[in-house]
């Protein structure tokens, strides 16, 4: 029997590896990260108007090329960065009682909106969404899916105390549990607070929520 010998040249070769094509560079995450807080102090410094993609990318020490890489315009840029707000929410308070939750919440909510960066950001781009509705949609997105997750886990917690009636009216909850703060730092924009008034509003709107 003729057995026929395999030479190496014969042996089956893996196939070769593949190249990234031009211009697939990995995006690096410390460079996606120093955008995006580019983006928030372009924001606070010079408002959505003024605010370019240059500028954006001079404070963040990178190329406009980097930039483009990610994102296609400042609009799309800022439309994410607001759509990731509401993922990433606020804390659930779990302090025992509903009055504590609210009283937790609304520290928590007030160094936030305090902070230099929100303070100035929120009021422009409440400003601009009057006339984008790209941007009215996403900012009443972040706002409302920030707090909402949040303000259900402190009524079903109520709830399951018997703090509050089974079956209440979730939107107006969630109204009157974010209204007030909002009001007062976004639409007023006042948010220095009188020596209380914290503890009073979370006593307020407890007795509020529990009339539901």
């Amino acid at each position: 029997m003729l057995v026929r010998m395999t030479t190496n040249a014969e042996e089956p070769q893996p196939p070769p590896r593949r190249r990234a094509p031009a211009g697939a560079a990995v995006l690096r995450e410390d460079v996606t990260e120093a955008i995006r807080a580019a983006v928030f102090e372009e924001l606070a410094a010079v408002g959505y108007a003024r605010m370019s993609i240059e500028g954006i990318a001079r404070r963040a020490g990178v190329g406009k090329t980097a930039v483009y890489r990610r994102w296609r315009s400042k609009l799309h840029l800022v439309l994410d960065l607001v759509s990731a707000i509401a993922v990433q929410g606020l804390p659930a308070p779990d302090t025992g009682s509903l009055e504590g939750d609210l009283r937790l919440l609304y520290e928590v909510t007030s160094r936030a909106l305090r902070h230099p960066v929100a303070s100035q950001i929120l009021p422009d781009l409440q400003a601009e969404a009057a006339r984008n509705p790209d941007i009215a949609e996403a900012l009443q997105k972040a706002l409302r899916e920030g707090q909402d997750g949040v303000a259900k886990g402190v009524v079903a917690a109520a709830q399951e105390r018997g703090e509050m009636r089974p079956g209440v009216d979730h939107a107006l909850a969630l109204d009157l549990i974010s209204g007030p703060l909002y009001w007062r730092s976004v639409v007023i924009r006042n948010p220095k607070l009188p020596k209380g008034h914290l503890a009073a509003l979370a006593r307020a709107t407890t007795a509020a929520l529990r009339a539901l």
